[in-house]
C-alpha cells in the first residue's frame, strides 16, 4: 500500500483528492488545520468509504508549523515505512503581498518535510494566475513564461521556481500542477458559480460582467485524478496545466447553469478590467499521463445540490 501526505487536506480540492486516493488504495496522512470546521469532511469521507477500509490519518498542523508534521507522522509509521509522495495543496488567502509571500516559505517548508520523511516525489499546485493576462487568441501551454499581475500569482511563481531548485538539491522528484478554474462539490461560497447557483435557486436575478471572455472549468474530481496521475506517471521536473482544455465563452457556462437551475434573469454588464481570457492546453498532461477529464459541467452543478443538503 502506497503512503502519501496531503497538505490542505480538508480544503475544496484536498478533500476530494483524499477521497480519490483512499478509494484507490492509498494510505493518506491528511494534514489539516487544528479545529477547522472543514475537518469533518474527511471524517465523512472515511464514513462513506467504510471506516475499516478508509486509511486516513489526520495530522493537525498549522502552515506556520509544518515541521511538526515529521514527528507526528513518525509516531504513526510502522517499521516498513516508505512515504511515496507529498501533495502540497495548502495556501493561505489574502491579497496583501506580505501575506501571500508567507506561502512561499510554507511551500518550501512542505518540501523540507518531504525530504525528512524520505518522500520520493513532491507534487505542488500552482495557478493560472501565474500566467497573467493572456490575449483571447492565445492558447496557454506550459512553455509560456509567467507574467503575474497579482501578489497571489507572483507568490505562486516564486514558490514554483524555489521549490524546483530545492527539490533538485534534495534529490526529490518535483512536479508543479497549474490549476485553472475548478468547480464542484465543496466549492466555497464567494465564488461566481456557487453564488449564481444559490441566487437562481432563490429566484433572484443576478448581475455579472459581460462574461465575454473564454473560461475553462474543470470538475474537482477530475482535478484530483489529474494530480494522482502526475504522482504516478508525470515526468519529474515538469510543469503541467490542470484544466479541461475545452474552454468556451463564460456566458455559455452561466446560461447553461441558468437552464439547469432556474429561469431568472442574469444581467450582463461591461467587460471586466483586466480582461482575463483562459485558453489552456492540457495536451502535455494527457500525453505524459494518459489522463483526460470525465465529468460534465452538469455533473459539477448537480454536486452543488449535495452541498445544500
Amino acid at each position: 500500500m502506497k503512503k502519501v501526505i496531503v497538505t490542505g487536506a480538508a480544503g475544496f480540492t484536498g478533500t476530494v483528492l483524499v477521497e480519490r486516493l483512499v478509494r484507490l488504495g492509498y494510505c493518506v496522512y491528511a494534514v489539516v488545520r487544528p479545529e477547522s470546521e472543514h475537518n469533518k469532511r474527511l471524517r465523512n469521507v472515511a464514513s462513506d468509504i467504510k471506516p475499516d477500509d478508509a486509511d486516513i490519518c489526520l495530522i493537525d498542523a498549522e502552515l506556520s508549523d509544518l515541521s511538526s508534521v515529521v514527528e507526528k507522522i513518525l509516531d504513526h509509521e510502522t517499521p516498513d515505512g516508505g512515504i511515496d509522495t507529498l501533495f502540497h495543496l495548502a495556501w493561505t488567502g489574502g491579497k496583501d503581498a506580505d501575506e501571500q509571500f508567507r506561502n512561499v516559505t510554507y511551500t518550501l517548508d512542505a518540501l523540507r518535510v518531504a525530504d525528512r520523511l524520505g518522500c520520493r516525489r513532491f507534487i505542488a499546485t500552482g495557478s493560472q494566475a501565474e500566467y497573467g493576462v493572456i490575449p483571447p487568441c492565445d492558447v496557454i501551454d506550459e512553455s509560456r513564461l509567467p507574467d503575474p499581475i497579482t501578489a497571489y500569482g507572483t507568490a505562486k511563481v516564486a514558490a514554483c521556481y524555489l521549490t524546483k531548485q530545492l527539490a533538485s538539491e534534495f534529490g526529490i522528484e518535483w512536479i508543479w500542477g497549474r490549476i485553472f478554474s475548478l468547480i464542484g462539490r465543496y466549492e466555497p461560497a464567494g465564488r461566481m458559480l456557487p453564488d449564481l447557483y444559490r441566487a437562481l435557486k432563490r429566484g433572484e436575478d443576478f448581475s455579472l460582467s459581460s462574461c465575454a471572455q473564454n473560461w475553462d472549468y474543470l470538475d474537482v474530481y477530475d482535478a484530483a485524478d489529474a494530480l494522482i496521475a502526475l504522482a504516478e506517471r508525470g515526468v519529474p521536473g515538469e510543469i503541467y496545466n490542470i484544466a479541461s482544455g475545452e474552454y468556451r465563452p463564460l456566458r455559455e457556462y452561466t446560461e447553461e447553469l441558468r437552464g439547469i437551475v432556474g429561469k431568472c434573469s442574469i444581467i450582463y454588464g461591461e467587460d471586466p478590467r483586466p480582461f482575463i481570457s483562459l485558453q489552456p492546453s492540457v495536451e502535455k498532461l494527457k500525453k505524459d499521463t494518459g489522463w483526460s477529464s470525465a465529468r460534465t459541467f452538469e455533473d459539477s452543478i448537480r454536486d452543488y445540490e449535495l452541498m445544500e443538503e
